[in-house]
């Protein structure tokens, strides 16, 4: 039997998470029983609730069906996501989307020189050391990765590693994996930066430069697998300093230095973000 006579339109609630009703859109693959889940109506974003923010899997799933899932996405416009319920259920009032369009408003650059200058009105003799070579003076983003591996593949196996600690199913609505931190309301970085949207901007340049793909999301964690990662010493430090302005507790979490952090992802093809 042809591919083509397998392939049928979105199931149950799928096709609410897209504006035009997912017309023309279609998935294969057969899904565990799962719902979508809506924003909570009074979301600090203050958007008006027209659609499901996603749809998620009511057990854990494995990483052989997020694999053809995200083959799938360029027909379905599912990215399919490893989430993770431990700390906080995703329907317990904390989901507050906010436009994708949005994203694109925001330039990873920007955002890195504007974190990198609010802390450094208040930096000390101590934490300007901690980020040498740079100190108070923003490096910018860094040059692109040597991609070691195809970004699709790399994740499909980091999918299948992650997916062993038990985690549940998500799928969102958008174009790239990245996107889905402001589609999905995911609010796991509140306390470092109010919205989402200039963080998936962050994420989007991620996966341009350096070939990372969005694997899963947790209360406040998020894990990206990378095809391209920094090979050298400097390349390293100059990477850290941007996951330190994406993440400012990747240096509290580990080893308190660029430096040392740099020697922690130096050809490292997963990067894992955790927020206090």
């Amino acid at each position: 039997m042809d591919d083509l006579e397998l392939r049928h339109g979105l199931p149950g609630h799928l096709p609410q998470l897209f504006a035009d009703g997912a017309a023309e859109r279609t998935l294969s693959a057969e899904l565990p029983d799962g719902d979508v889940v809506w924003p909570d109506p009074g979301y600090p974003q203050h958007q008006v609730v027209r659609r499901p923010a996603f749809w998620v899997s009511d057990d854990p799933v494995g990483g052989d069906l997020w694999a053809r899932l995200r083959a799938e996405h360029p027909r379905s416009g599912l990215w399919p996501l490893l989430l993770d319920e431990s700390d906080q259920p995703w329907a317990a009032g904390q989901v507050a989307p906010e436009p994708v369009a949005d994203v694109a408003n925001y330039a990873p650059g920007a955002f890195m020189y504007e974190v990198w200058a609010d802390w450094s009105e208040q930096a000390s003799e101590d934490d300007i050391d901690d980020l040498a070579p740079f100190g108070l003076h923003c490096p910018g983003p860094a040059a692109p990765g040597a991609p070691m591996h195809d970004p699709d593949a790399l994740a499909d196996r980091h999918a299948g590693v992650l997916a062993r600690r038990g985690l549940s199913l998500g799928l969102a609505a958008v174009e790239r994996g990245a996107d889905a931190l402001a589609a999905m309301g995911w609010q796991g970085a509140l306390n470092h930066n109010e919205w989402a949207a200039p963080l998936a901007a962050v994420v989007r340049g991620w996966e341009d430069r350096f070939g990372a793909r969005v694997i899963g999301l947790g209360f406040n964690t998020l894990e990206l697998s990378v095809a391209a990662p920094p090979l050298t010493t400097r390349h390293a430090v100059h990477v850290a300093a941007e996951h330190w302005t994406f993440c400012p507790d990747i240096l509290f979490q580990g080893p308190g230095t660029l430096a040392g952090y740099a020697e922690e992802i130096r050809g490292k093809t997963s990067w894992s973000f955790w927020w206090d």
